[in-house]
Parts: C-alpha cells; sequence; structure tokens
C-alpha cells in the first residue's frame, strides 16, 4: 500500500538507461508518494521536458545518446527549466568525479549503489530549498533575492574570464576551447570560485556574475 503524504503532488523525472535501476527506483519513490515519469537517456528526457515540467530531475551519468552532463547543460541553459533541482547517481564515487557532476550544474552527487532513505532524504531536502528559494522569490517581489558571497572575494584573472564564459552559458568545453586550455583546467577554475564564494552549483556562480555586472 502506497504511503499518502504531502509529496503525493511532487513529480519527479528519473533518468537511467538501467531497467532493473529504473524499477526499484520508481517503485520506491512512487511507494514514497512521489509521482515519477522515466526516460532512459537525456535526449529521451529533453523530449519530455517540452511536454512536462517536474518538480526535481534524478539522473544517471553514464548514457547512450546523450550523457547526463549534457543533459543537465541543456537544462541549465534553458530559462524554462534551470530552476529545477538535479540529484546526479552516478557509479563513479572519485573526488575528480565529484566535482565535475557539480560543477556541470548538479545540486547533488550520489553514489551507486546508495541507500533509498538516503536518495529520499536528498530528494526531500532539495525540494524543500527549491520551495524557500520561491517562497523567497514570489515573498512581495517578482525579483529573486541578490546572491550572496563574502566582500572579500578576489578572483585571478583566470577565474574572472572563466565566470563570464559561465554566465553566458558556455559549457566547461566551450570554455576550454576559448581559453586554448584544457577541459579540467576550466573545471578546477569553477570548482576553486565555488569555494571562494560558498556558492552551491554553476547557475549560482552565473547569477553572481550578472549581478555585479562581470558578464
Amino acid at each position: 500500500m502506497k504511503e499518502t503524504t504531502a509529496k503525493d503532488n511532487k513529480r519527479l523525472l528519473l533518468i537511467d538507461d538501467d531497467p532493473n535501476l529504473i524499477l526499484l527506483v520508481k517503485d520506491y519513490l512512487e511507494f514514497r508518494g512521489y509521482e515519477v515519469i522515466t526516460a532512459e537517456n537525456g535526449r529521451e528526457a529533453l523530449q519530455i521536458l517540452e511536454q512536462e515540467i517536474p518538480d526535481m530531475i534524478i539522473c544517471d551519468v553514464m548514457m547512450p545518446e546523450m550523457d547526463g552532463y549534457t543533459f543537465v547543460n541543456n537544462v541549465r541553459q534553458d530559462e524554462r527549466i534551470s530552476w529545477i533541482p538535479v540529484l546526479f547517481l552516478s557509479a563513479k564515487g572519485q573526488s575528480q568525479d565529484r566535482v565535475k557532476g557539480l560543477n556541470t550544474g548538479a545540486d547533488v552527487y550520489m553514489v551507486k549503489p546508495f541507500e533509498p532513505e538516503e536518495l529520499v532524504a536528498q530528494v526531500e531536502a532539495s525540494l524543500k530549498q527549491a520551495y524557500r528559494r520561491t517562497q523567497q522569490t514570489n515573498n512581495g517581489s517578482d525579483i529573486a533575492p541578490k546572491i550572496q558571497v563574502p566582500f572579500d572575494v578576489h578572483l585571478t584573472q583566470t577565474e574572472l574570464k572563466v565566470v563570464q564564459f559561465v554566465a553566458r552559458g558556455l559549457a566547461n568545453r566551450d570554455i576550454a576551447e576559448e581559453l586554448n586550455v584544457s577541459q579540467r583546467t576550466v573545471e578546477s577554475h569553477v570548482s576553486n570560485m565555488l569555494g571562494k564564494t560558498g556558492l552551491h552549483n554553476r547557475t549560482e556562480l552565473a547569477r553572481w556574475a550578472i549581478e555585479n555586472q562581470m558578464a
């Protein structure tokens, strides 16, 4: 019997090319009161997003046709859906993999195998955070609160160039080509800036750059 909770109205988009994982995670989330839409890869998920707007996206990283990185880049560059929280599920658990996932635009990075209860906890936390942001945005104003960072943040000249491209919506691969450096170098610069500013993802970093007229 499915639990009946306030989560019944929350719709999740689950993307993975493993049908067994899709079945297990979908059943567990539906049991916990969520409505779950599924896709086998990023390309199929983008087609779904043309018709459906979920409250959150749970996405595998390594998939055929379109991987998770490319998919999330597409999501973050589309103003209609860029606000949707994204949780990456991946078998790749090295530190550089986590950094790359977060730099790409994911809000949460979880490593397979995972405990179902931990997944639910991360989903609930992400949805609550998204709800708080929405409430702040709609609290008497259509303007989102300004991004807050420490006043003494200092960026190097290269970091300034990188953040300008981030604010313009370029992916790390494209920024690397513009600056004639490796993609890993760009990822390192983005990670350093997230650490300096205390921001959580590329979306917040881009907003901060735009608000402070860096782009």
